[in-house]
């Protein structure tokens, strides 16, 4: 979110919690990507802020709402107020519980794939409308086509990630492997470490494919312990979401810490893997 609307959204946020009943005297930034999310004192609320325009909050809600009640290691809505998408000043709210971290915050391969494995068996189980995984790559594909949206991609980059991610989704359409609805970002930055476990958060990149891809977003180390995978398929994920990931940070409007950086870093490992496996990228 950009600087000059953090201070609004924040003032938003602080309203919609005040109006509910909780009481919100200060505002602690924890993370600023495509939305803002606060910690919200003395209530210890988390709030989720993001422009309407911009959100898929509502979705957002509801398939916590399931996955909570299926026994899914998801975070939950503060049960405090009305569980819903709440509107002000032009930002999207929503109020979640607030976990503490615990210590230490080191997350076990084995606990991140059972989790993992726990969410992706209750996801099995809802008849969610969301978009396949290719809709995801659709929109890297159409980043990657306009220099408009993309003005500082070299042709040479550009030619690079648009016949990666061409070739990857060819190739893994035809493998016709088995499909569900998935996270969509499990990586990390999206597992909490609290006093109940491990649990799941951000479920607006929500999709279905193979539980490869979602598991191409954690750690590599996590596979090892996640049963069943296919790890031909697994490899071809890991490389498309790469390439997925270092479109998002060409993009002219990309708010991504060191952004750039990483998508000059994550070009040269694209062309590494390539060399190293004796792949072209025009497949």
């Amino acid at each position: 979110m950009q600087a000059s609307e953090v201070s609004r959204a924040v003032a938003a946020a602080m309203s919609i919690a005040s109006s509910r009943g909780l009481t919100a005297d200060d505002a602690i930034v924890l993370h600023n990507s495509n939305k803002l999310s606060l910690r919200l004192l003395p209530c210890d609320v988390l709030a989720r802020v993001a422009p309407i325009a911009h959100q898929v909050a509502q979705f957002e809600v509801d398939l916590a709402q399931r996955l909570a009640a299926s026994g899914c290691p998801v975070a939950a809505l503060d049960p405090r107020v009305e569980r819903r998408v709440y509107e002000r000043d032009g930002f999207a709210v929503t109020l979640w519980t607030y976990y503490e971290p615990v210590t230490p915050r080191e997350v076990s391969p084995a606990d991140f794939a059972h989790a993992l494995e726990r969410l992706h068996a209750g996801m099995r189980e809802l008849d969610v409308p969301t978009p396949r995984f290719t809709d995801r790559v659709e929109q890297a594909q159409q980043l990657v086509a306009n220099r408009d949206l993309t003005p500082a991609l070299a042709d040479a980059d550009r030619e690079l990630l648009g016949d990666t991610l061409r070739n990857l989704r060819r190739v893994i359409g035809e493998r016709g492997v088995a499909e569900q609805l998935l996270h969509g970002e499990p990586h990390p930055g999206n597992l909490l470490t609290t006093k109940n476990g491990l649990l799941f958060i951000d479920f607006e990149t929500c999709c279905r494919g193979p539980v490869e891809f979602d598991l191409a977003h954690a750690p590599e180390e996590v596979s090892e312990h996640y049963p069943g995978v296919n790890r031909d398929l697994l490899r071809e994920c890991r490389s498309l979401v790469l390439a997925m990931i270092t479109t998002w940070r060409w993009d002219r409007d990309d708010e991504f810490p060191n952004g750039r950086r990483l998508g000059t870093e994550w070009l040269g490992q694209i062309r590494a893997a390539l060399d190293r496996n004796g792949l072209d990228a025009q497949g």
